[in-house]
């Protein structure tokens, strides 16, 4: 019997989790998932003599780079040569054997001619070149090859756009022979738009320097205006400029705001004649034709004095600047126990400005200039009766017949919204657009302004409508002329603004009513709201890339059990113009990794739809019980339900452990209605745990697999706090909770993150939402981690949760992470630490056993 009684036993043991196997393939699981996703990125080369066609190179199922050309006019895509016979040549030439070391063809410093008859690449060291389709190939020697032997197909085309440069380019030379009669600069246009002057090359004269592939470059002459622009490319170096040479058009962009922005940040006027500077906290100004000068102000001084940008006045007639009483701002100690060459612990300080702490007061000063007797400019420092309790000032602009300016106030509290507008003759403000809201205006995350001063008309985003929206305001009246766009889904961002055309490029989601409400799409939409197009389509998440023009998109879109599919579109029109390519995952799945599960349930008025995902370990059983570990963030910046395909490592090295684990997004979160976003306000400790309990209270009923008896959460940073609040709040279905990093008291954290969602002034609120101030209902297991270096959220807050536990004599577990910042539980050994103690508290079982 006692032999049997053993035998009976010992089964029961094979299916606890947290053995070295299981810890093996948890440590292992990243390695073992890495398999290639096959045709799952386009990267489009546009032709530079036609838009209408590119190529890319994309991996296929076989393990090797094809190459495709598109031409959108016949809406096709080919293969641009024979792959096995190019790589049966390379092998020969190379000395290889052909049938068993064929080139996986991952060329380098491709290049198509404009007609795509020819290619060239690097491969081996060496430079190819390959007459398409079918050859010959012929190694190039271009050592051999001078500047006058280069014909125009073999020099470097000019482009008729400026481009941004690409990254991610071969090392190349490119050389600027200058045939015009004036010197020229030469400056590099950097990813973001800006031009970084690198030098000059003289009249008659060639100037050469080492850059990369893909990089842009623009030619300047002494007037400032562009004439000339080149991409720089591996095979053609020489660039030259003479009176042929196409004149560019300028960046994409909108350059008028730009060029406007640029001028708020100069010290000396547009027409050069006038210089501001600013000595002992006083204004400065000096007239660069006649060096007259004048201090035009006398009061200011170190608490409250004039400093920073100078915007002036598109007429060079007036100017801005701030002046500010400044306040002292708050320090916090970070102690470093063990720092690096010493026994002997370190002190650092850092500023930390704390919600309900004292803020700079910025108040704008007018000047106007006088231009006969500069000491006698007129000083006036605006009225703020209207913007009395700034959070911020930002986003000042003159406007284009320099009668006004106009700047964006947003109050302490974040409950008003302004666009202040300052006459300029009498100085006096008045408000062109007023925003209210009884909870919070989402400033941090869904402002947008753009003024038209042509039409005395700007655009401006609000969520007064319950849904966030655009909309056309007369700039006088401050009314809204009309809703550019309207119904149940929002505004996500915008893309461009064409404002001759009056059309507005916008990013938004919810849009389908079949779909996934947080999917993004392009649209495009009049001014007056008239014809919306779509310039997506496919249930998925979205993004998209234009063509130098924006004649065509290329548009992927994936979802987390879908592979990216990629297709060209017309940009005008949306419609497709040709499918590339259907992303290929069959070695991933062959791994044993599934699709997450999307899921929907009712959150807790019964009626919302609540998103999430749910994900099982690769070696899951359909016959066996697993407890639900919840992945939490409820940050109400934003959402964090990954929407597109991808590996998702992370979630599924838990579920790896032997859990179920889950990620939701419930109510408080961003990008749905006004009122779905308002649940977190004043209410950060309700995480939207009653839409989370209910979701998965839905999802376990028709999945026996979920034990609901056993229900672990971790989180960090914002996602430690909600981690903690569950064993406070509903320690009734959370079972051990993990909180790494967390801000447990709203108090204590950084004043932006905390205000924004809390509110101004410090209310009773903040204390309710406080894990330190609640920690004494505590129910469940709590594992705390906090890194001792961390500088975004003050750590001292971990401490005071784990002083107001020991006072209730609450039992829990604390990892200090020496040296460690923020996100301490990404450490290999606290993310190990992690791991052992939910195998102990929801598994019952010890690690590695």
């Amino acid at each position: 019997m006692l032999t049997l009684a053993t035998f009976v036993i010992a089964p029961a043991a094979v299916f606890g989790q947290g053995s070295k196997q299981d810890y093996e393939r948890w440590q292992t699981l990243k390695k073992r998932i890495s398999q290639p996703i096959f045709a799952d990125k386009v990267d489009p080369n546009w032709s530079e003599s036609s838009e209408d066609s590119f190529w890319y190179q994309v991996l296929s199922p076989d393990n090797t780079f094809r190459y495709i050309i598109v031409d959108a006019t016949t809406k096709t895509r080919r293969e641009a040569f024979d792959h096995d016979q190019l790589a049966n040549l390379l092998a020969s030439e190379l000395g290889e054997d052909a049938a068993s070391s064929k080139p996986q063809l991952n060329l380098r410093s491709l290049s198509f001619d404009a007609g795509f008859t020819k290619v060239r690449f690097e491969l081996g060291k060496r430079k190819w070149e390959f007459v398409l389709p079918s050859g010959p190939l012929s190694e190039v020697d271009s050592r051999q090859r001078g500047r006058e032997d280069l014909d125009d197909a073999e020099t470097l085309a000019a482009n008729r756009q400026v481009h941004r440069s690409r990254d991610g380019g071969d090392r190349t030379e490119i050389q600027f022979e200058n045939r015009t009669d004036e010197p020229l600069h030469y400056k590099w246009v950097t990813s973001t738009g800006e031009y970084r002057d690198y030098g000059r090359v003289a009249p008659k004269q060639t100037a050469s320097l080492s850059t990369f592939a893909g990089h842009s470059w623009v030619l300047e002459s002494p007037s400032g205006s562009i004439v000339a622009a080149f991409v720089a490319d591996v095979w053609q170096s020489l660039a030259r400029i003479d009176a042929d040479t196409p004149r560019p058009k300028p960046l994409r962009s909108s350059m008028k705001r730009s060029s406007r922005a640029a001028r708020s940040t100069r010290s000396r006027s547009p027409d050069d004649a006038w210089q501001v500077a600013f000595e002992n906290h006083n204004v400065v100004l000096t007239s660069t034709k006649s060096d007259a000068r004048a201090v035009l102000t006398t009061e200011g001084e170190s608490t409250d004095g004039f400093a920073g940008r100078v915007w002036w006045s598109p007429d060079s007639r007036s100017f801005v600047v701030m002046k500010t009483k400044k306040v002292d701002v708050r320090t916090i100690p970070i102690v470093q126990a063990s720092p690096a060459g010493s026994i002997h612990s370190k002190l650092h300080t850092i500023d930390y400005a704390k919600p309900g702490d004292a803020m700079d007061h910025p108040r704008p000063v007018l000047f106007r200039v006088n231009e006969n007797e500069i000491a006698e400019t007129t000083v006036t420092l605006i009225d703020d009766s209207l913007f009395p309790n700034p959070y911020s000032l930002g986003d000042l602009q003159w406007h284009e017949d320099s009668a006004s300016f106009s700047f964006l106030y947003n109050e302490r509290g974040h409950q008003t919204l302004r666009v202040i507008s300052v006459d300029r003759e009498s100085g006096e403000p008045r408000v062109m657009i007023d925003e209210q809201s009884d909870t919070f205006v989402c400033y941090s995350h869904k402002t947008f302004l753009q003024r038209i001063d042509a039409t005395n008309e700007a655009i401006w985003m609000s969520e007064r409508s319950g849904w966030n929206h655009l909309y056309l305001v007369d700039q006088t009246s401050g009314e809204v002329k009309n809703a550019i766009t309207r119904g149940d889904w929002v505004v996500r961002g915008v893309e461009q603004v064409d404002e001759a055309n009056r059309q507005i490029w916008l990013t938004v989601s919810g849009i389908d009513k079949g779909q996934d409400p947080y999917h993004r799409h392009l649209i495009r939409v009049n001014f007056d709201g008239s014809n919306l197009v779509r310039l997506t389509q496919g249930d998925g998440d979205h993004e998209w890339q234009f063509s130098p023009q924006r004649r065509y998109l290329v548009d992927s879109y994936s979802r987390v059990d879908l592979p990216t599919v990629t297709e060209l579109r017309d940009a005008v029109t949306g419609e497709l113009v040709v499918e590339l390519e259907k992303a290929d995952a069959s070695e991933l799945l062959k791994t044993g990794w599934e699709f997450p599960e999307r899921f929907v349930a009712k959150g807790r008025d019964g009626e919302t739809d609540i998103h999430g995902i749910i994900i099982r370990p690769t070696n899951f059983d359909a016959s066996k019980k697993y407890p639900v570990l919840e992945a939490i963030y409820a940050g109400p910046h934003s959402a964090f339900v990954p929407k597109q395909f991808g590996r998702h490592s992370s979630l599924y090295e838990m579920a790896e452990l032997g859990f179920i684990v889950v990620k939701i997004d419930g109510m408080g979160t961003s990008h749905r209605s006004k009122a779905f976003h308002d649940v977190c306000w004043q209410n950060l400790g309700d995480s939207g745990f009653p839409d989370r309990i209910a979701w998965m209270k839905a999802a376990a009923i028709d999945r026996p697999e979920m034990d609901l008896s056993r229900v672990g959460i971790w989180g960090g940073s914002a996602g430690g706090q909600s981690a903690m609040r569950a064993l406070i709040a509903h320690g009734d279905f959370y079972h051990a909770a993990v909180a790494d990093c967390g801000c447990h008291d709203n108090r204590v954290d950084k004043r932006w993150w905390n205000e924004q969602w809390m509110g101004y002034p410090i209310g009773p609120h903040y204390a309710e939402q406080s894990n330190v101030t609640q920690a004494h209902r505590l129910q469940g297991d709590l594992m705390l981690i906090v890194g001792e270096m961390d500088q975004n959220v003050d750590p001292a807050t971990t401490m005071q949760v784990v002083g107001s536990l020991v006072q209730a004599d609450k039992d829990f577990e604390l990892l200090v992470m020496p040296g460690v910042g923020h996100g301490a539980a990404s450490h290999p050994y606290a993310h190990r630490r992690q791991a052992d103690f939910f195998i102990r508290k929801l598994w019952g079982n010890e690690p590695r056993f």
